[in-house]
């Protein structure tokens, strides 16, 4: 039997008594993911990323772990939630402009304690500023480098489209800003990589484009590490006693832990181990969450039917945005249907041993979004769910 035969074999026996759909986590695969993740650090601390795990319960096994430290959040609403519910480390990855949770932040002290937000813009600080509502207490402010390689003196640009802040100069006259603006305190650069970190650089069946992303990461990554350390410097003539320096994702660790420059890596999506995590070089990881379609139809020879499963994931829409048939191994959509949002027809010669109600295991393209679909995630440990956790959405939070 393959590994990935025993663990289909597993995970029908722990779920026996449930019904799909249902969603899973497989906790030796996700604590080997944290450990890789760990050692991969270099012992600089890692700041999860709530947006890929979206399980307080989940949040809090792995803040347990040496090596773990902080949240990184996606939403201010998202921040203030989880800092009313006892994590006291909360960096708000994005700007925000949520007037009522800004109001709530500065009327609460242990709020502003806890959570750190995002700007890159002196407009950022002024919206703050007018959604006060009397609130007096200081608000920890991080700034965001854009992280982009530009070519050709800028006429090719590579990476997402985030910070308007490139150059240390644009990040040091912000930082001064800040430094002149009561009720604020600047704690904090982050800066995301996500051309480097978030770009799998094996793609199969695709050498030739693979080679292209691995030269362009190297360069990228020569060129960030120059431009942060000269950024980090500039900011600290400005603010000396700066806490943190945040960079990297699951794809980056490493390179992004060998810089001087950097505190603090921040990462989560590599707990889970989503599809598009399968086309890296720099490590391997486990599917530790995956989610259960039940079989409802059988059409025909070498075919079968699941219930639901048109999940895509965020992002440009294409084939590595959908989830993927995992177990057992060897189904794939048909072309011409693919996964729907009611029913999903699935075709291969494993159709043929599915009898109506066993489960076909699936993997989401990304990690945290299948938490959007389900109330609660089965832990389970062996052949046996251990716990049954709410998601975000199972405590009645869907943040975006």
């Amino acid at each position: 039997m393959t590994a990935r035969a025993a663990d289909r074999a597993r995970y029908d026996r722990a779920t026996a008594h449930l019904e799909a759909p249902l969603a899973i986590v497989d906790l030796e695969a996700f604590d080997a993911n944290a450990d890789d993740m760990r050692r991969r650090a270099g012992g600089k601390p890692i700041r999860v990323a709530s947006k890929s795990v979206r399980c307080r319960a989940l949040l809090e096994r792995v803040l347990a772990k040496d090596g773990f430290a902080g949240l990184m959040s996606f939403t201010l609403a998202e921040s203030l939630w989880l800092a009313r519910s006892g994590f006291d480390d909360v960096l708000l990855a994005y700007p925000s402009a949520d007037h009522a949770g800004f109001a709530e932040l500065t009327g609460d002290p242990k709020l502003a304690a806890a959570v750190t937000v995002m700007i890159d813009d002196p407009a950022q600080l002024r919206l703050i500023d007018a959604a006060r509502n009397g609130g007096r207490e200081v608000v920890r402010v991080c700034l965001e480098l854009d992280t982009s390689l530009k070519l050709l003196g800028g006429r090719v640009r590579v990476g997402a489209r985030r910070s308007p802040l490139h150059s240390p100069a644009q990040v040091a006259d912000l930082a001064r800003t800040v430094a002149r603006q009561p009720g604020f305190q600047l704690v904090g650069i982050m800066a995301y990589e996500g051309h480097i970190a978030g770009v799998g650089d094996s793609v199969a069946g695709r050498p030739l484009r693979s080679r292209a992303v691995r030269l362009m990461q190297a360069t990228a990554r020569r060129e960030l590490a120059e431009r942060r350390a000269a950024v980090v410097r500039a900011v600290r003539a400005v603010v000396p006693d700066l806490e943190f320096v945040n960079g990297g994702g699951t794809g980056s660790v490493q390179f992004t832990a060998a810089e001087d420059a950097v505190t603090e890596i921040g990462a989560g999506s590599g707990l889970y181990v989503p599809r598009l995590f399968d086309n890296y070089t720099s490590f391997s990881g486990r599917p530790a969450a995956l989610f259960a379609q039940p079989v409802v139809r059988r059409p025909g020879v070498g075919v079968v039917t699941v219930l639901g499963g048109g999940y895509p994931a965020s992002g440009a829409a294409g084939p590595d945005r959908l989830p993927v048939p995992y177990l057992p191994q060897g189904l794939r959509y048909d072309p011409q249907e693919g996964p729907g949002e009611v029913q999903t027809p699935l075709l291969g010669s494993p159709a043929d041993d599915l009898l109506l109600g066993d489960k076909v295991w699936f993997r989401h393209a990304k990690a945290g979004e299948l938490c959007e679909r389900f109330d609660a995630l089965h832990l389970i440990e062996g052949d046996s769910v251990t716990a049954t956790v709410p998601t975000y959405r199972g405590e009645g939070h869907t943040f975006l």
